[in-house]
This record gives C-alpha cells, structure tokens and sequence, in this order.
C-alpha cells in the first residue's frame, strides 16, 4: 500500500463514519415530532405535589383532562339534548385510557352547559403521557362516528376536543409543520446568498450540506434521548435554527480560509492545513462559547429549557465536528472542483479594499466611531429594562391547531373558565379527619371563603356535592365511594377544592389567584391550627414555571459569564479581550430584550409580526432562551474577528495592520454569515408559535446588531483605543 492510499484511509474512514451516522439518525429524526412532549414539567414544585397527591391520595379521575364541547345539537337541559349527551359518554366511557366523565348527566349544573347550548363534556384521562395522543385519535374516531349516527337529525352536530391532552397532541403537529415551512422558506433565499458570497455552486452547496448533516443527526440523537429523558418538542425548532445558522457560519469560515489560502498560491494541501489549523481553532472556541450558553440551561428545574439545553449542546458539538473533521477532508478531495460552476467574476487577490479603507477611517477617529455606534445601541438597550417576566395577556396560542380554536370557543361561550382550573388540597393537622365535624367545619369555611371571591365562578368540593345544605360529615357515608374518593384523600385527613375561575380571566389573573392564595393564612381562614394548603393546577404551575425561572436568571447569568471570561482568557491570553467580549455581548443582549419589549410587549410595530396587538407581557421563558442563545451566537463572530487579529500578530503584524487585515479578512465572511443567519432566524418569525417568534426575532435583532454596529464599528474602536493593552498580561505576539 503506497504513502497516497495510507493517508486517504483515515479520510474516509471520516467521510463513512458521518454517513453511516446520518443513515441511522434519518429514521428517528424524521419522525421526532411524534414522540417529544408539548408540555413543560416541574418536577419538585408546589403544583407537581399537588398532581402527584390526585394520584396517590386521592382517587381523582380528573388530573389529567381532555374537554368535549358538543355543539349543534338541543341543550343538555331538554329531552333530545341529554339523548345526544348520553349516548355520547357513553361511548367516550367505554374508550381505553378513559377514567371518567363529567357533565350535566352527573351533576345538573348550567356550568356545563354553555351561553349558546352546547354541552362542555370533562373527560378524566389514565393514560400516561406518551400514548395521551393514541387516546385523543381513538376518541377522536369515536365521536366522529357518533356524528355520523346524528347527522341526519341534527346536520350542524360538532364535536370538538380540547385540554391539555389535544392541545399538545395539536402543538406537536403544529410544530412539525412550522419547522419544515420555515426551512422551506429560508433555504432558497440561504443558497443564494452563499451563491454571491462564494460565485461558485459547490461552494455554495458545501455549508448547505453541513447544516443539513447536522440538523439530521442532532434531531436523531434527540429521539434518542427522549426515550430516557423526556424532551419538548420546542427543541426541534431550536435545533433546526441554531443548526442551520452555526453550521453555515462554521463552513463559510473554513471554505473562505480555504479559499483565500488558494488564492494566496497555496498548494491544495497546504490550503485545507491553513483552513482547519486556523479556522478550525476559530470554531472551537465558537463552539465552546455557544455551548456555555446551552449547558447554562441544564440548571433551570424545568423541563422544556432543559430541553432546549441539551438540544443545544448537541447542535453545538455536531456542528463543530461537522466543520472541523468531515469539512477538511471534502475540501481536500474537490480541490479545484470547488470552483466548479462558478460564474461571475471570482475573488480576487487582494480584495477587501474597503474593509481596509473603513478599518483606516475606524483607527483615525475611533471615538467619533464609537460614540456614533454606541449611542443608539445603548439607547435600544436601555428599553430591556422594561421586559416584563410574566404570562402574557391575549392569544398566544396558534390558531392553526383546532384543539384551540376550540378552548378560544369554549371561553367565549362558557360560564367558567374550564382552561384555567385550581386545584387546591387541604391538609387537616394530625388528629383531624373529614370525617369530624371540626375537620367539616373547617373545610367548609375554606370553601365559603373561596367562593365569596369575585373572580372565582364556583366551587367544587365534598361540602359542595351534597343536596343537604346544612349536612355535616354524617353525609359522607352516604355518597358513592367514586365521589368521595374524588374529594377526600384515604386517610381522610385531605380534602380537595376546585376553583373554576369566572369567564375572561386571563393566565395572568389566575396566576395572581394562586399567589394570593399560597399567601393567605389557612390557619386564619379555616379556624384550625396547623391547617396547610397545596395548590396547584394549570395556574398553579404557571405561578411555579414563573418562579423556577426568575430564581434561575442570577445563576445562570453569573456562571455564563464566568466561563466566557474562563474560555476566552485560555484562548486570548489575554484579560481585556475576554472582558470587552463578555460586555459587548451583554450589549447585544440587552438590544434584543429592548426589540422585543418595545415590538412586542409596547405593540409597536407588532401587526407586522402577526399580532394584532401588543401582548402587555411576555414568556418567562424569553430572557433566559434570548441570553444564552444570543450570548453564545454573539459570541461567534467576536471570535472570528478576535482570532484573526492575533492570527495577524504572530505572522508579524503590528496592531494597526493586524486589525487592518482582519477587518478585510473577516468583513465579508461576518457580513454574509450574519445575513443568513438573520434569514434563518427570520424564516421563523412568520410560524403561528409566538414564543419561537419573538424568539426568531430577537435572535435575528441581535446578530444584526451583533454583526454590523458591534463587531465592525464598535469593537474595532475599543481595540484600537486599547492599544497593545488588548494583549495584556501575556505577551505582545500572543
């Protein structure tokens, strides 16, 4: 075997390993959206004891819920309406992973029956989380039929799902269309942006084909993953868009290295040397900072950031190893076909003489430069301050999906607010039972305190159920063992009250609900010492989302930084360098948060990002998702800029020439991987999800600002006012 075919093996041993990689990854990527969870979980919080207490103490039907509006047919409260309503549970009663059902047959109340007619159906659910959307189907099917059997009575007959368990079943199909709609349409407008960077087809196609490989394998790996580790299904639009965007950005450095080292009379071999010693060092470091931000993620207690963490994280490392091993290796076997199908006048030596003019113009008034970019940045900066960290008011769901089409019914022709029930379980001291009267008593004053408030619309409870207004506990005997099991825990010493909220009250409102009742003195209100409340519910774990993720931002700002700073410093050698990295990210960071409060939350500017008006709130979610995503992408082309200068010092350059020849060297590359970054970030502005499209556009704001008043006007005027300080304490050629 000769020299040629020795050093060929490992190529593609290389080039096989990422293919038969790929090939096992495809099955489950392409089905991803299947398996992931719609919904957040907090495991360990208030809200989570409470559901976990339904299952364990109580005999609850009702934790997890699917609700049936039936309309088109005779209200409940005549003959022919409860004709269609039974034979309706009754065929809802008989599908597996159906528990129970709750409507005007068991309890001839008005609440479920709405201000058009329609029937509002509670349908209990066992089934487990990964097979909620087998059930929904099956229920789905059923209800269909039991349309057809009334079609010819009553044509206008509707049976429409909604809960927890169809919204998510809804979310996840959603979610699958969005994420290859926005590919659809970023795709097109990426490979002709990198057609005028490169002038070249195979050039072009090259970053392509990286982001591709590795949105492939890091939604396989995902799918993996889930199958030990629950993950959201929000990950998927993460990967496709951070994936897309890194990859590309990683593949136009080393191909521009490459390139430029062809250009410079470099032999083939030593071009693809230069571009991955130095651009692959570049990537690197890029890659470790974007995968600080990404790991900081894993120390939030909820599940769908911790998601969007190790999503991230996986992204990062596929990219980086994509550009770093298998890039190389495709650029050393096309040599001169990398310009095959050029057209247009290719690159030149030489070329960047205006980065190089601007460069001069920066060094000559790097103050009046400074002041001019950095003035409104900071001003755009200074409106994050107002972000607001709490539930957002309005629809924020996307219509798209029927499942809420349906709950934006339910709320409209509702006598409650069936959405946004409390669950709230009270633990009597030891000693005290239901069952006793000083046990009834207090529960019945908590019930009475509860539904004197105005934003409640009823109360359910076992003090509630009986027809005995003035009952005591002497009633319990006399109640279905399923009925009392619902409302009061084996041991007796549990009871369980459910808050219907009154109609219009928003996420917010209930949320401040819960607050104001994990605030109140049980003790005080139920005339018992030692009386506790848990509460919980959809409320209930919103207050506790909210407040996993405020408890977080300190921590996960604090170590972000400090491994910036850690990163950079080992890289640089150098102590401004990394700090006047970590504050012009902060900058950035902040930028975003002031676009999207002022868009978004102030409503300026919103209805051309689908939103007819402004939201008066945000996500909890946005701050932590914006920082470290944005931290860690801004971070990208700081690292470019930054290596290049010093890749310019040790050939010997001094620090005018070296930040000459990396604004000439970098512009082009930065401008163009910004560019397709904020198309590919763009793309997902225009999806029904609001959360990914605020998120797509502070992303987008960033790197915008990022790559043009920051990396190319900002901070080459504070390099050029530090001087040979940039360097310190290491030496001056680092």
């Amino acid at each position: 075997m000769n020299r040629s075919s020795t050093a060929s093996w490992p190529q593609w041993l290389i080039v096989a390993g990422w293919v038969v990689l790929a090939l096992v990854c495809y099955p489950f990527a392409s089905r991803v959206n299947d398996d992931l969870d719609a919904s957040a979980r907090l495991e360990g919080s208030e809200s989570a004891r409470v559901e976990s207490a339904l299952h364990t103490q109580f005999n609850s039907p009702y934790t997890k819920t699917a609700l049936l509006r039936i309309a088109g047919a005779p209200p409940a409260t005549t003959a022919a309406g409860r004709a269609v309503l039974e034979g309706t549970a009754n065929v809802i009663r008989r599908t597996p992973g159906v528990q129970a059902v709750l409507s005007y047959l068991e309890r001839e109340d008005t609440l479920f029956v709405g201000l058009d007619g329609s029937s509002i159906v509670i349908v209990g659910l066992s089934a487990p989380q990964g097979s909620a959307d087998a059930v929904m189907a099956t229920l789905r099917a059923a209800t269909d039929a039991m349309r057809s059997q009334f079609a010819g009575r009553y044509p206008a007959l509707q049976f429409q799902w909604t809960g927890e368990a169809a919204v998510n079943a809804d979310l996840r199909r959603v979610s699958a269309a969005a994420t290859r709609d926005a590919e659809l349409r970023v795709l097109p407008i990426t490979l002709v942006l990198l057609l005028v960077a490169f002038r070249s087809v195979i050039s072009a196609l090259l970053p392509v084909l990286c982001g591709a490989l590795t949105i492939v394998i890091s939604l396989g790996m995902v799918a993996a993953v889930n199958r030990f580790w629950p993950a959201s299904v929000i990950v998927v639009s993460i990967i496709s868009m951070v994936g897309l965007g890194l990859s590309i950005d990683y593949a136009l450095l080393i191909v521009s290295r490459y390139r430029d080292g062809i250009a410079q009379g470099l032999p083939k071999g030593k071009a693809v040397a230069q571009a991955a010693e130095h651009g692959g060092r570049t990537v690197i470091v890029s890659g470790s900072a974007v995968a600080i931000g990404f790991a900081a993620m894993l120390l939030v207690r909820v599940s769908e950031v911790r998601s969007i963490g190790m999503g991230g994280l996986l992204v990062t490392t596929i990219a980086v190893l994509v550009a770093s091993t298998l890039l190389p290796v495709l650029l050393d076997w096309l040599g001169p076909w990398i310009d095959m199908g050029q057209f247009g006048l290719g690159r030149k030596p030489g070329t960047g003489r205006n980065w190089r003019r601007w460069a001069a113009w920066v060094m000559r008034h790097p103050a009046a430069v400074l002041a001019a970019a950095g003035i409104p940045l900071l001003c755009l900066a200074v409106q994050g301050a107002h972000l607001r960290i709490d539930l957002p008011r309005g629809r924020w769901l996307p219509v798209s999906a029927e499942s809420v089409r349906v709950l934006h019914d339910i709320d409209a022709v509702g006598r409650g607010n069936f959405g946004q029930i409390i669950h709230v379980i009270l633990d009597l001291p030891p000693g005290v039972t239901v069952r006793d009267e000083a046990g009834w008593r207090a529960e019945s004053r908590l019930v009475r305190f509860y539904a004197r408030n105005p934003r409640v619309q009823h109360v359910w409870a076992i003090t509630t159920l009986s027809s005995a207004p003035l009952g005591g506990p002497e009633i319990l005997g006399r109640m279905p063992d399923a009925v009392r099991r619902s409302f009061v825990s084996a041991d007796a010493r549990g009871a369980l009250i459910e808050l219907l909220p009154r109609p219009g009250l928003t996420a917010s409102d209930a949320a401040a609900l819960v607050r104001e009742i994990r605030a109140a003195n049980p003790a005080v209100i139920t005339g018992l010492a030692g009386a506790r409340l848990a509460v919980g519910g959809v409320p209930g774990f919103n207050v506790d989302y909210e407040d996993a993720i405020r408890s977080a931002i300190v921590p996960i700002v604090v170590s972000v930084i400090g491994a910036t700073l850690l990163v950079l410093s080992l890289a640089f050698r150098s102590v401004l360098i990394p700090v006047k990295a970590v504050v012009l990210n902060l900058v950035s960071v902040a930028a975003a948060f002031g676009a999207v409060a002022v868009v978004f939350q102030d409503g300026y500017g919103s209805r051309y990002f689908g939103l007819p008006h402004p939201m008066a709130g945000g996500f909890p979610i946005v701050p932590v998702l914006v920082f470290c995503i944005v931290f860690g992408l801004s971070m990208d082309y700081e690292v470019f800029f930054v290596a290049r200068i010093a890749d310019g010092r040790r050939a010997g350059l001094d620090d005018g020439e070296a930040l000459a020849d990396a604004l000439a060297g970098t512009g082009r590359v930065i401008t163009f991987a910004a560019a397709i970054m904020v198309i590919i970030f763009g793309g997902f502005v225009a999806g029904d999800f609001v959360l990914i499209k605020i998120l797509g556009f502070a992303l987008s704001v960033a790197v915008l600002l990022d790559a043009s008043v920051i990396r190319l006007a900002v901070g080459p005027a504070l390099i050029q006012l530090a001087g040979r300080w940039n360097w310190w304490p290491g030496r001056r050629t680092p």
